[in-house]
């Protein structure tokens, strides 16, 4: 038999492979096999077809074994991957890649260890030399833990000639990754189950004083001499009454007075939760749920636009009930993890253990879990997670609800699949036969459009949940305020007023800045010069809590310092700011006053998005610094003053969509204000207070806010009006990238005409070192985009081949963000 067979890996198409041996499993489409390539690896792959010829102009591998006695990718999921391949233009690998759970996909390790034979006719170079002495422990080492040792990144070439010298062996090992979580349960062992076999076996334990002590706190516990019955007690609880030890009790179960049982265990807590009502709707709210399930019934998917706090969440709910009383699956999409956390405890409090959530945080075993039970069909009816949760094995999925529809982090950036979960989980949906609600205060362009023309339903909700009014916006001019001296570092002298009246009325603060770090560089103010990232052609921004400067496209480091590299002087100053810098002024301002910050850098474990968001729930904080986690989302009860410090960064950045993003942030962060009682206030600082986009957020004035937009975009050839596809080329020459680029720009011109762009150098153009160059192609909504694609291929191939083409990295990213 012969297979085709989808491998973890961007190349075109599928491998074909053999099936030589009589395996105890029936190859399926959808199994995993562990299949060879190249001359040492090894991969996981999934079978793709079942193929009874050969290929006829090569010859095929054989498989290593089937892993799986059952699919592990339904037909429905492949049916998926395949969308997602075509619609974005990567490989069918690379969807592999990105939606298997990686304790699922077995990769061989390479190991190395040194050739005891080998005996050196010459001096070795050093660094050979030292991988050898490392080497010498004896032991198996891998490339990367060599590489660490040693710090240096080259270290292939040098494995590559301790390998032509015999010095060193290398060897593929692979290692299965996910392992069933097991508990180990003690019990009486058959052998002395008897009254009478127990006794002799406790006679013989006269002298081994702790042995016998062990098996009497088994009796005790387990009640054995009273009911006669075999009980099986958790293991670590026996050793802790006992006293005892595991050395003891494995001397108990080689004599066979004990035995151990091991059972299979989730990694997640299947206490029982105490579950509740879902709350009742008011009338707006009973509305818009009537109209969402009205529209349903001719439309696929529906947006609900309801300014922030009107209670979507609740509406969420109730749709939830219907689909599970029906016995439906539902898919709740967040943009981010931190939304999680209290969107778990509000499902919770009504779902219970009916609840999975999936995510980046949780570990590759649980995550697995999550999949294998979904796989079975066991356990969970509603799946909470970020935009990886459409590639789940759903079973009956019924419902799709993407939450802040509206959020740029539904798009995966790089690596490919550069796929948008929201637009994908509607194909997800029309698969499945199942429904869609994208739900936001503030629509993107392109679905509040499809919403207008039809192709979306669209339900509204105006006002807040129990009529709480929208919270006031204040612009404050910040020119005026360093004219006139009324700044104190980065807050304006009403700003701290309104900090401290709400502190004084026991209310909480939520400071906003889109930018983490404290700050986005250092200036030498003698000689201008400016510290930069040895990979990236960037300014390196400064962590002053870690004393060091970092880039954020890369993840170089180094040690901070006042001193400037080029004139030696004691003369570099930081410029700008970012949520660090915020953090310190604030304590200085308000020294008595509970402070926090909510950004990359202070949420990086898994549970301090929890922390931090109960710890401001419950009054632990009372000011919460935060980047764009904060702005979207979360209900606080006590939240009554919102500041964003510099509305500015935002809108000023060369994108098309820089406007519709900065209103989407402003009208969101604002709605974290005043969502209980009293009406919230919120203060934008900037320099252009006069601002149209600034007037519109003022007035929560969505609907000119799109007006105006809409009519740019027609105007200027942008979404939703023509379909973008963004080719990117890479290469480390910046000669070869430009004379790459101007090839394939003249060639898609000769096809596309004036719908491609000019190469276009972009605002940061060494990356990681490769040289960025960017061809904008704008496809009109009436033209073939499946057409426009298959063009594009072509040309990208062409260029591809040729002689500078071959070390230049060119990919598509399809609707680009």
């Amino acid at each position: 038999m012969y297979i085709e067979v989808i491998v973890p890996l961007a190349i075109d198409g599928t491998l074909t492979y053999r099936v030589d041996e009589p395996f105890d499993i029936t190859p399926q489409e959808g199994m995993r096999v562990l299949v060879p390539l190249g001359k040492k690896k090894i991969y996981t792959g999934i079978i793709y077809k079942l193929n009874s010829n050969q290929s006829a102009d090569y010859d095929t591998k054989a498989i290593i074994c089937i892993i799986d006695s059952e699919p592990a990718i339904t037909q429905k999921q492949i049916k998926l991957w395949e969308w997602i391949a075509e619609y974005y233009m990567c490989s069918l690998g690379e969807v592999y890649k990105a939606a298997m759970p990686s304790a699922l996909k077995l990769e061989s390790e390479t190991k190395i260890h040194i050739n005891e034979d080998f005996e050196a006719t010459s001096a070795l170079p050093t660094t050979q030399q030292r991988i050898l002495d490392i080497l010498s422990d004896g032991k198996e080492h891998n490339i990367d833990e060599l590489a660490r040792q040693l710090e240096i990144k080259t270290i292939i070439r040098h494995i590559n000639h301790l390998l032509d010298i015999d010095a060193i062996i290398v060897e593929e090992h692979v290692d299965e990754k996910y392992k069933v979580k097991l508990t180990y349960k003690v019990a009486l062992h058959p052998e002395i189950s008897t009254p009478e076999r127990l006794q002799r076996a406790l006679d013989t334990l006269q002298r081994a004083t702790k042995q016998q002590q062990l098996i009497l706190e088994y009796l005790h516990l387990s009640a054995f001499t009273e009911t006669g019955e075999v009980v099986e007690i958790d293991r670590n609880e026996l050793l802790k009454k006992a006293n005892s030890t595991s050395a003891i009790l494995k001397q108990l179960l080689d004599k066979h007075y004990l035995q151990l049982i091991a059972h299979k265990t989730s990694r997640f807590n299947t206490d029982e939760i105490a579950t509740k009502s879902s709350s009742q709707l008011n009338t707006e709210q009973e509305n818009a749920l009537n109209d969402i399930v009205r529209q349903w019934q001719t439309k696929d998917a529906v947006l609900l636009h309801g300014v922030t706090s009107s209670g979507k969440t609740e509406i969420y709910i109730k749709l939830i009930e219907q689909q599970i009383n029906t016995g439906k699956q539902v898919l709740y999409l967040v943009p981010e993890i931190a939304l999680t956390t209290q969107l778990t405890d509000r499902l919770r409090s009504v779902f219970g253990k009916r609840l999975g959530v999936y995510h980046s945080k949780y570990s590759d075993a649980e995550r697995a879990e999550i999949y294998n039970d979904l796989l079975n069909n066991k356990k969970y009816d509603i799946i909470l997670g970020v935009r990886s949760s459409i590639f789940l094995p759903f079973q009956r999925l019924g419902l799709v609800i993407v939450d802040e529809e509206h959020d740029g982090s539904y798009k995966q950036q790089d690596p490919a699949p550069r796929y948008n979960a929201r637009d994908t989980s509607i194909v997800l949906a029309v698969q499945n036969k199942a429904k869609v609600l994208l739900g936001t205060a503030t629509p993107s362009m392109e679905s509040y459009q499809n919403a207008k023309i039809g192709k979306y339903g669209l339900t509204t909700i105006t006002t807040r949940y129990r009529n709480i009014r929208l919270p006031q916006i204040e612009l404050v001019d910040l020119k005026e305020s360093y004219r006139r001296k009324e700044i104190d570092g980065h807050f304006s002298d009403i700003l701290t007023k309104r900090i401290t009246d709400t502190l004084s009325a026991g209310k909480q603060v939520i400071l906003f800045q889109n930018r983490r770090g404290f700050a986005p560089y250092v200036c030498c103010s003698r000689c201008g010069y400016v510290p930069k990232c040895v990979n990236c052609d960037v300014a390196l921004t400064i962590h002053k809590k870690t004393n060091i400067m970092s880039c954020h496209y890369c993840g170089y480091s180094t040690r901070l310092t006042n001193i400037c590299h080029s004139c030696k002087q004691l003369t570099l100053k930081e410029h700008g700011f970012g949520t660090e810098r915020i953090e310190e002024e604030v304590q200085q301002i308000f020294p008595n006053a509970k402070v926090a910050r909510m950004d990359l850098d202070t949420t990086r474990s898994r549970r301090s998005y929890e922390n931090i968001i109960h710890d401001f729930a419950n009054h632990k904080i009372e000011i919460l610094v935060g980047t764009q986690m904060v702005t979207k989302g979360l209900h606080f009860d006590d939240v009554s003053l919102v500041a964003v410090l510099n509305a500015d960064s935002m809108m000023n950045i060369p994108d098309f969509r820089s406007y519709e993003r900065s209103f989407q942030m402003l009208e969101q962060v604002s709605g974290r204000a005043g969502r209980k009682d009293a009406q919230g206030i919120v203060l934008i600082q900037t320099r252009q207070p006069e601002e149209t986009i600034l007037q519109q957020v003022q007035k929560h004035d969505f609907t000119a806010f799109f007006e105006q937009q809409i009519a740019e975009r027609q105007m200027f050839r942008y979404p939703p009006f023509y379909r973008l596809m963004q080719v990117t080329i890479k290469n480390r020459d910046e000669s070869k990238v430009r004379y790459i680029a101007e090839q394939l720009q003249q060639r898609l011109a000769n096809i596309f005409g004036r719908r491609v762009s000019m190469v276009i150098v972009p605002v940061i153009a060494w990356v990681q070192n490769q040289h960025i160059r960017h061809i904008i192609l704008k496809i009109e909504n009436q033209a073939s985009y499946s057409k426009a694609k298959v063009l594009m291929r072509e040309q990208i191939k062409t260029v591809s081949q040729m002689p500078d083409g071959k070390s230049t990295i060119i990919y598509v990213d399809v609707d680009p963000q």
